[in-house]
């Protein structure tokens, strides 16, 4: 019965239903940017590439486990970006692996560029329902297991200067309901620097979901950068967590982030909370160069 319990909290705070179903969930979507929006592809100007790890709830059997790597840069004299990035997605008995890849045009602007972004991907989606040891009766859902594979499109837009950006984008176009009951999701996101004085900015952002038959959910995130060095942060997901956040700029090429979350539902009595990892890396640079601190 706890178990039964527990199973739907999860459903309930992942926000899926009969209806709908959730993208991955990350915390430090500032660093996940290509996951959400195909336009971001080579706005960095350099070779970039990111992996991270988010293990969700941790206690609980069968919760989220996601994983990515994701790869991007300028091409074409910096005017296009080019971006791939493989997922797996893991919740109880069902999984998601994918791969996308991202195109964007980069018009330049006075102070800024506004990037277009077309992305394509392939997913395969296994559900290994009768390894589940719910009662059946005559579910027909849980008689079978499911292991097929389809294809996605979307596409958005991206604009950027040295202090704000903001994106709109629809990283899957196409509802696949025959498949997995996927509907379309819709991103908007926003961030701004805020320089104190010489050795301290504060960098708040807002990321907006939103996806048919789930309701709308906002995190609001604020960082406080120290030397151009080290962050420190914290966010909040309406009516589902709040997380504490550490980033550290290594080496000049080398970021490393970790973030905390704590749920703020009564899914926080089942858990010790979620753990997410980041590592970035940039190549291309010059020997001797001196690079200006990027915020996003």
């Amino acid at each position: 019965m706890k178990k039964l319990l527990v199973l739907i909290l999860m459903i309930f705070e992942l926000g899926l239903d009969a209806n709908a179903q959730q993208d991955a969930m990350y915390s430090q979507y500032m660093f996940n940017t290509l996951a959400i929006n195909p336009a971001y592809a080579g706005s960095r100007n350099v070779l970039s590439a990111t992996a991270l790890y988010r293990r969700q709830w941790v206690g609980i059997d069968g919760a989220p486990k996601t994983g990515t790597i994701s790869v991007d840069a300028p091409v074409s004299s910096k005017n296009l970006g080019l971006g791939l990035q493989i997922i797996s997605d893991k919740i109880g008995v069902t999984s998601t692996t994918g791969i996308n890849t991202s195109y964007a045009y980069k018009i330049h602007t006075g102070k800024g560029t506004l990037s277009v972004g077309l992305q394509a991907g392939w997913s395969q989606y296994k559900g290994d329902y009768m390894s589940s040891n719910l009662e059946q009766g005559t579910d027909v859902p849980f008689k079978q297991n499911v292991n097929k594979s389809y294809f996605n499109f979307g596409t958005g837009l991206y604009y950027s200067t040295s202090k704000w950006y903001i994106g709109l984008s629809a990283p899957q176009l196409l509802n696949n309901v025959a498949l997995v009951n996927n509907q379309l999701h819709m991103f908007l996101a926003a961030g701004y620097v805020f320089p104190i004085g010489d050795d301290f900015k504060l960098k708040p952002s807002i990321l907006l979901k939103g996806v048919e038959g789930a309701p709308l959910e906002a995190d609001l995130n604020a960082t406080l950068w120290i030397l151009d060095l080290v962050a420190v942060g914290a966010q909040y997901r309406t009516k589902a967590d709040v997380a504490g956040m550490v980033e550290v700029q290594v080496l000049p090429q080398l970021r490393l982030g970790y973030s905390y979350d704590r749920s703020t539902t009564t899914l926080s009595n089942y858990n010790s909370g979620s753990h997410e990892l980041m590592v970035r890396f940039e190549f291309g640079f010059e020997k001797d160069r001196v690079l200006s601190p990027r915020y996003f």
